[in-house]
């Protein structure tokens, strides 16, 4: 059976346009475009999106 998602948005976003929300079930996370949530979902196994996010934080994406 499928659990609905529970989407969040990062507490920094205020209310800008040009963010994210991220989703997780219990094997993998989500994450979404807030201006388009209709438009497709990037779906990451949690070590991936581990990966991911400790790649930004480090400024790593640029």
């Amino acid at each position: 059976m499928n659990e609905p998602i529970s989407w969040r948005k990062s507490k920094r976003s205020h209310q800008t346009t040009s963010c994210i929300e991220v989703g997780q079930d219990p094997r993998n996370m989500r994450i979404r475009d807030t201006k388009n949530r209709a438009g497709g979902t990037l779906l990451l196994d949690k070590s991936t999106f581990s990966a991911f996010l400790a790649a930004v934080k480090s400024d790593r994406l640029r």
